[in-house]
């Protein structure tokens, strides 16, 4: 791909996307190439490089169903997961989005090279948050999860380990209170459900996501020191072990000791820096 088709496009310009406006990452300006739709709904399917045929499959069938209601599909370009949600949107005809992380100039992977032209040609678009020539770098990856979560309504988490990069994007999206949702059957996509996160099995229950009438495990209700500890929780801002001791007068271990119970029945998520949000 040509640096030649690619355009900056800074906050304010024609073009630039609604849903990443005020956000600081890319407060100097984004690279694009071809169009970043502005459509409704807007679904984040995301996912393990690595996952397995049954989860692709369902990747594809979810993407296919944003697509044939006129919505955008938003994923970050990956083999696996994030293909079958791209593959799946241009076989409904539909738009879709590449959050790159790399340059908007450089192809990553190369193998889906093919696939990113497709992409530009049927309508959409990639968007990169880097300069050009920006490289493949592990640590690009973990800040473009950002910028997938800012662009869509709703973030589905296909398949998952513990560590999977699709776990920040839907921190993130909990953090914008977007609504998050997961496919069971992976460590990292169980954790989302146990946690409180939407169920996802077929497009009846993404439609059920996207109306706000998730479909949900049940959590045991709360009692004692515990409901006490939830009360002391936020849904955005992140508190600690140290905090939670502070708000309820009692010792940082007996803090670590609930915090760790209620992130076990799925009242809580653990964030970065060892602190908790309440689970959605």
């Amino acid at each position: 791909m040509k640096s030649g088709r690619t355009q900056r496009i800074e906050p304010g310009d024609e073009g630039f996307p609604r849903r990443l406006a005020g956000l600081r990452a890319v407060r100097d300006g984004v690279h694009v190439v071809g169009t970043i739709r502005d459509l409704a709904p807007a679904v984040a399917i995301v996912g393990s490089r690595a996952a397995s045929f049954g989860a692709m499959a369902l990747a594809r069938t979810l993407a296919r169903h944003v697509g044939a209601i006129g919505g955008l599909v938003v994923s970050g370009g990956a083999i696996g997961v994030d293909t079958a949600a791209h593959v799946g949107a241009l076989e409904a005809r539909g738009s879709t989005t590449v959050v790159l992380g790399t340059g908007a100039d450089i192809i990553y992977p190369e193998r889906n090279a093919r696939l990113f032209a497709a992409v530009v040609e049927a309508g959409g678009g990639l968007l990169s948050m880097f300069p050009l020539g920006a490289q493949p770098r592990p640590q690009n990856f973990v800040r473009r999860n950002e910028l997938i979560a800012a662009l869509a309504d709703v973030v589905v988490v296909v398949a998952a380990t513990v560590s999977s990069g699709s776990l920040h994007t839907a921190r993130h999206a909990l953090r914008m209170q977007r609504p998050v949702a997961a496919v069971p059957g992976t460590p990292g996509s169980d954790a989302l459900v146990a946690a409180g996160a939407a169920v996802i099995e077929s497009t009846d229950d993404l439609d059920r996501a996207l109306a706000g009438d998730p479909r949900r495990l049940a959590r045991t209700p709360l009692t004692g020191d515990l409901a006490r500890a939830w009360d002391a929780l936020d849904a955005i801002a992140p508190r600690d072990a140290e905090d939670l001791a502070a708000a309820l007068a009692i010792s940082i271990p007996s803090a670590l000791s609930l915090l760790a119970d209620l992130e076990a029945t799925g009242w809580t998520l653990a964030v970065p820096g060892s602190a908790y949000v309440r689970a959605p």
